[in-house]
């Protein structure tokens, strides 16, 4: 889980900024958590408690009203009576990480994926995204097969898995859906020879950097067996204590190592 959350720092300042280089320093002085971090936190916490993602999210999300959270997503945390407005947007993808680390088999994973993202992200595609990228995080520390990985997730998905980051980078800007993330966060981690060179191959791709690299950032520690100490010691001091508490009771849960 501090994989993503570090990824979504890590990430933070380049968000628009179209960064096409994997020379950059992880951390600076604006380096920030986001809404990323902050509904990833609520996942993780009903997974610990009674297992009601929407409850969750919404009452970790109120805390935080500047996190930076979309205008779709921000009119619905903050309603009376919030209910699911068929997002397709990349919000689902990027909070679900916690799921394919605490769930054991493909079927647990898949169904809870779309519960922590249909009360939000009612529309297929969106539902997709966040089944994908919680069973690429289940597969990566199960499986640890990178072949495996880009097979089942092109299969089940329809996720075009064959380009490379080379390939993709010059042409990619700044998107908003699963479908133009999911995919080349994965492809960001199937390219990777570290939890390090994954986020900076997810940011470098120049587009909606944070989520990239949160979504890179939380298949690649399940890969890679943890995050460099150094880097996710960085991310835990800039978390808040709340936050924090989640991150590490979490782990402290599921045996992650950071």
């Amino acid at each position: 889980m501090i994989g993503a959350i570090a990824g979504d720092i890590i990430g933070s300042v380049h968000e628009f900024g179209r960064t096409k280089s994997k020379d950059f320093p992880l951390f600076v002085p604006g380096s920030a958590f986001t809404d990323d971090s902050v509904l990833t936190a609520a996942i993780a916490r009903a997974i610990l408690t009674d297992g009601d993602y929407r409850k969750s999210v919404l009452e970790i999300g109120r805390r935080y009203p500047d996190a930076g959270y979309s205008g779709f997503f921000a009119s619905w945390l903050f309603s009376s009576d919030p209910k699911p407005y068929d997002s397709w947007g990349n919000g689902s993808a990027m909070r679900v990480s916690p799921v394919g680390f605490a769930f054991d088999s493909v079927d647990d994973v898949l169904r809870e994926a779309a519960r922590s993202a249909e009360f939000t992200h009612s529309h297929p595609e969106g539902i997709k995204g966040a089944q994908a990228t919680a069973l690429a995080v289940f597969l990566a520390r199960t499986a640890r097969d990178k072949d495996i990985i880009r097979s089942e997730i092109a299969a089940r998905f329809g996720y075009d898995l064959d380009r490379t980051v080379d390939g993709i980078r010059p042409g990619y800007s700044f998107n908003e859906s699963c479908q133009e993330t999911v995919p080349e966060a994965v492809i960001a981690f199937l390219e990777s020879d570290s939890y390090e060179d994954a986020v900076r191959n997810a940011v470098s791709l120049g587009g909606d950097a944070d989520t990239l690299a949160c979504i890179t950032g939380g298949i690649a520690e399940a890969f890679y067996g943890g995050v460099p100490p150094e880097i996710g010691n960085k991310a835990r001091d800039i978390l808040t204590p709340d936050l924090l508490k989640i991150a590490e009771d979490f782990g402290g849960r599921f045996g992650l190592i950071a």
